[in-house]
């Protein structure tokens, strides 16, 4: 369930949900990827992971946002990242969740529930916690899962 808060708790929903598209299985390596010296047994494939099921729990509740900045770089969100929303499911304190209020552009944040206020901290100390007093009405959403794709330098010329 999407929540919406403003001391009181109530459903809200943001953004369309995606349709769910074609199963499209990738081999899966039967060997963990060590990030020390590779094994000689990593040679041989042992299952396949479809990423969409990986990653989308609900799909008919969750959407996608791209990460824009670098204010949660602490809990490994880079800038360009995606960001995986499941608004069925609840978000509590302490969750990596999308919020938006008062007509601000959706942020990734940790959220933090007071008695009398809410806040949404950064991952990053440059950054201070953002406070919503009481009766400013957010509408929260749970990140699920972080998605990147590794975009590499340009080659070196000899």
């Amino acid at each position: 369930m999407a929540s919406s808060f403003t001391l009181e708790t109530t459903a809200a929903l943001l953004g369309p949900a995606r349709i769910d598209g074609p199963v499209r299985s990738t081999p899966l390596a039967g060997a963990h990827a060590r990030l020390g010296f590779p094994s000689p047994a990593d040679d041989f494939l042992d299952d396949s992971v479809d990423l969409h099921r990986l990653l989308v729990r609900n799909p008919a509740a969750t959407y996608l946002y791209r990460a824009d900045g670098w204010s949660m770089l602490g809990l490994g969100v880079s800038d360009g990242d995606i960001l995986v929303v499941d608004r069925s499911v609840r978000p509590t304190s302490g969750d990596l969740v999308i919020a938006v209020w008062d007509g601000n552009q959706p942020t990734c944040k940790v959220l933090k529930l007071f008695q009398h206020h809410i806040e949404l901290h950064s991952a990053n100390p440059d950054f201070p916690p953002i406070e919503l007093t009481p009766g400013t009405e957010v509408e929260v959403f749970a990140v699920v899962g972080v998605a990147r794709q590794i975009k590499r330098g340009a080659r070196r010329q000899r």
